[in-house]
């Protein structure tokens, strides 16, 4: 066997797992049942799953021109999809869209309540 038989081999291990865990975090999206826990799924498997489907890209085209390319998109994906899924748990905590009975441990309440009883004493610390 070649070595581009083994690359191209790689390539479509690495592509048809990445397709199976972007599935997954679609899936998950679908199924779960508050935001915090379809939060998880969106961002895990989709991360991993994107990681695998870059590296099928890579081992298939084998050139640096697209390799640092794919390496960029890799870099900005792992920046941006964690910040992205904190916001987003964030703002499902503050507005209540979740299910406190899945929460194990809630380990925010008590600094949400006490920003909520600042901003009630002092109105000046309000965010504009």
């Amino acid at each position: 066997m070649t070595a581009d038989a083994w690359f191209e081999i790689a390539a479509s291990a690495c592509l048809i797992l990445g397709a199976l865990l972007s599935l997954a975090a679609g899936i998950g999206l679908l199924r779960f049942a508050d935001a915090l826990s379809r939060m998880h799924a969106a961002t895990k498997p989709q991360i991993t799953g994107l990681a695998f489907i870059l590296l099928a890209i890579g081992l298939e085209a084998r050139n640096w021109a697209t390799v640092s390319t794919l390496i960029l998109v890799m870099l900005f994906q792992m920046l941006t999809a964690p910040v992205a899924a904190h916001m987003i748990g964030r703002a499902a905590y503050r507005t209540r869209h979740l299910r406190r009975e899945l929460l194990l441990t809630d380990e925010l309440a008590d600094v949400v309540d006490r920003a909520a009883t600042d901003l009630a004493t002092d109105p000046a610390k309000r965010p504009e």
